[in-house]
């Protein structure tokens, strides 16, 4: 299952039928669970773990060298999950000491070709990034967000779960769970409610989370305000726990 003309460090990991193709590196301190498919012209640079059942395609770039003009060549990690998918081109850096040494990414999620994924991030999982989607260093992803084609989130925002980016959208603050938005900057347009049907949500639960939207972005409310409401939503909705979190703790304020 690997290539004659891939280059394999000595001290890299590889799991069962681990596929790697032609003219691949994987380098030193790298690890690779099983069922993996690395295509040809990859390269994997460590510290770097890897999960069960990943692919990826050609030309991708995955633990490399941050591009943080304090790195100093310290010794920093990149940890990968299960299920995901690297198309075409995309890149992952390894973490900084200025945050935890670490960039992780969880489960099931689809980069299609060009993401970029800098420094420190922490992406969950079910996530999807589409054609030159990039996100800056120390940014976090939730669960089930959508980042459309050419988007761009500045270091250090939060990224809700549930929560969607149109196309081209640059985004400066934190974007709330649920809560899609589109422009330069950013500016929300009501809930991902067609997400939200996918996954199961009820018709009320949709309904409320439409509701809690208004309140925050449409009943001129200060953000604190709007907080105090949507804790006693929140008594009947369970699903706004997430909501409420999310914005209570925003390290940069959300979006508005």
């Amino acid at each position: 299952m690997i290539h004659h003309t891939a280059q394999i460090d000595p001290s890299a990991k590889l799991g069962n039928n681990v596929k790697v193709g032609a003219y691949s590196l994987i380098g030193a301190d790298v690890e690779i669970d099983d069922n993996t498919v690395i295509e040809s012209h990859v390269v994997i640079k460590g510290p770097t773990r890897i999960g069960k059942a990943n692919h990826f395609y050609q030309f991708c770039s995955i633990g490399e060298d941050c591009q943080d003009l304090k790195y100093a060549g310290e010794p920093t990690r990149l940890e990968i999950g299960d299920g995901n998918t690297f198309r075409e081109c995309v890149t992952v850096h390894r973490g900084t000491i200025q945050d935890n040494s670490l960039t992780r990414i969880g489960n099931n999620n689809l980069l299609m070709a060009y993401v970029h994924l800098a420094h420190d991030c922490m992406v969950g999982d079910n996530n999807i990034f589409a054609n030159n989607a990039s996100i800056a260093g120390h940014v976090h992803v939730g669960d089930w967000a959508i980042l459309g084609g050419m988007s761009g989130v500045h270091q250090f925002c939060h990224v809700g779960s549930h929560s969607f980016c149109a196309a081209g959208t640059i985004l400066l603050r934190d974007l709330p769970p649920y809560v899609m938005v589109g422009g330069k900057d950013a500016k929300p347009h009501g809930i991902n409610a067609e997400g939200l049907r996918r996954r199961g949500y009820s018709k009320e639960s949709i309904l409320q989370i439409r509701r809690a939207y208004k309140v925050l972005y449409r009943s001129g409310k200060t953000t604190d305000e709007a907080l105090r409401e949507l804790r006693a939503m929140q008594e009947q909705t369970p699903e706004l726990e997430i909501l409420v979190d999310f914005v209570a703790n925003s390290p940069r304020g959300i979006v508005r």
